[in-house]
């Protein structure tokens, strides 16, 4: 028999980091089904021009992740203007790449205040909304770096290591409470994020709306690997049976361990700088500083 879809009409998300990208069209996709939606972001002037253009129940809100009491402030105001939560996608988060010694300790600690944080301070602050409820979603965006290591992303993979396993033990520890928990991995997307990586052999980027259509699909149909593509779920499965060397020449034949180590910092200046601006307490500088700082916008 199949599962029963279950009805996203009405129900109210929050989205963190959602004025661009991946959360722009998060919420657009949950705007299509009926939902209402909260934007978060710390540049709250492009989540205003986003919130306008998604229109329907949409609103835009200020947020920094990297303090508590900001989430805090942002899910009460979603629930004063749209109703109580029922689902937070916690997608703020940033990539500054490079060698790990070139890596700035404040680029470094910035990647944990956001990447880490930030995710459980959306759901140290979520889950009592949810929990007397007894019914609601948690959706965390790790990445396909949570399940494998990238040379030239070493604190980026930490931290997507840490979204996949802080995922997997709250899953374990909200089971027979209602709340769902669903840990995102996608592969590089389309997005300013992921400018001048090196393409992989037989793996495209996907788009911002494939991840979209993931979330709404594990909201409708709730589990908690949400592999984008799909195929990445089974090729993750195989490859984690052989022998690490063996696991590691497939990634080689693949160019996967140049994904992260050759891209193109030249071309990713842009998104570097954009980043390290977003944050009042990090000023662009000069060499591997400059290109190591950035932002949850």
């Amino acid at each position: 028999m199949a599962k029963q879809a279950r009805i996203l009409t009405g129900r109210v998300a929050a989205i963190t980091g959602g004025a661009r990208g991946i959360g722009k069209s998060t919420a657009k996709a949950l705007v299509a089904q009926g939902m209402k939606v909260g934007i978060g972001d710390l540049d709250l002037e492009t989540a205003k021009a986003t919130a306008a253009e998604i229109g329907g129940a949409t609103e835009a809100f200020a947020l920094d992740v990297t303090k508590r009491d900001s989430i805090a402030a942002f899910l009460d105001g979603v629930e004063e203007k749209l109703g109580p939560l029922d689902v937070l996608v916690n997608n703020a988060g940033i990539m500054p790449l490079g060698p790990f010694l070139a890596e700035d300790d404040l680029s470094m600690q910035r990647q944990i205040d956001i990447n880490v944080n930030g995710v459980m301070f959306g759901v140290k602050e979520a889950l009592p909304r949810l929990l007397p409820r007894h019914s609601g979603h948690i959706v965390n965006i790790a990445s396909m770096a949570g399940k494998a290591g990238f040379a030239g992303g070493v604190t980026y993979c930490g931290t997507k290591h840490f979204v996949v396993g802080a995922s997997e033990a709250l899953r374990g520890e909200l089971r027979g409470s209602g709340i769902e928990v669903s840990c995102v991995m996608p592969i590089p997307v389309n997005t300013e994020l992921a400018t001048g990586l090196v393409p992989t052999r037989g793996v495209k980027k996907v788009e911002p709306e494939d991840v979209a259509d993931a979330i709404v699909d594990a909201l409708r149909f709730p589990r908690f690997d949400v592999y984008v593509p799909k195929s990445m779920g089974p090729m993750t499965y195989v490859t984690g049976l052989l022998p690490r060397n063996a696991r590691e020449a497939v990634g080689r034949v693949m160019k996967a361990d140049k994904v992260l180590a050759g891209a193109d910092l030249e071309a990713r200046r842009g998104y570097e700088l954009r980043a390290a601006k977003s944050e009042p307490g990090l000023e662009p500088g000069d060499g591997a500083k400059e290109l190591g700082e950035g932002s949850s916008g």
